[in-house]
């Protein structure tokens, strides 16, 4: 529960009331799409015939970003190169993994949220518009962190009966 600094309270109460109750369980159907498709992307990565590496897409398909000058360092420099080809694949599984059970879903969220800022600017070609699948990720993410969905159906559930989170502040934003 939250008090403005003009007096009103909001309260979301999810599972409560008959809409709440639907909006709990989209949530929860949110909360496992989107951890699928990342638990995919990481394991078809790591379980690929030949090692992953961003480094083309980093040198080479960001050209129209932003922060394309950003993406060609880190092409250019082995060891963050290095970082960035074990990161993606590897936080990607766990991203979708932590949202699949519902397990410190808004920091899962949190570092998804992040790499769908980075996709979004390294796609930045805009060919289609500016609302593509990387800006509508990032919204699902968003989404499933500021209602922390892992409290519904997951083990954030689980957690939250057995920590009081009034008390424990980290435990209230990782969950």
């Amino acid at each position: 529960m939250t008090t403005t600094t003009t007096g009103t309270t909001t309260r979301f109460d999810l599972g409560t009331y008959r809409v709440g109750d639907a909006a709990a369980y989209w949530l929860v159907a949110l909360r496992l799409i989107t951890g699928w498709w990342f638990l995919h992307a990481g394991a078809t990565k790591l379980l690929a015939a030949e090692p992953f590496t961003a480094a083309g897409w980093l040198a080479n398909a960001t050209a129209n970003g932003p922060i394309h000058g950003l993406f060609v360092f880190v092409a250019n420099t082995p060891w963050l190169l290095a970082v960035t080809d074990f990161a993606i694949p590897v936080g990607e599984a766990l991203i979708g993994l932590g949202l699949i059970v519902g397990a410190l879903v808004r920091l899962a969220a949190f570092f998804g949220g992040l790499l769908m800022v980075l996709f979004y600017l390294g796609n930045a070609d805009w060919a289609h518009g500016y609302v593509n699948g990387d800006l509508l990720g990032l919204a699902a993410f968003v989404t499933v962190a500021v209602f922390a969905a892992g409290r519904v159906f997951g083990v954030d559930a689980l957690l939250a009966e057995r920590f009081d989170l009034e008390e424990n502040r980290l435990l209230r934003f990782l969950i």
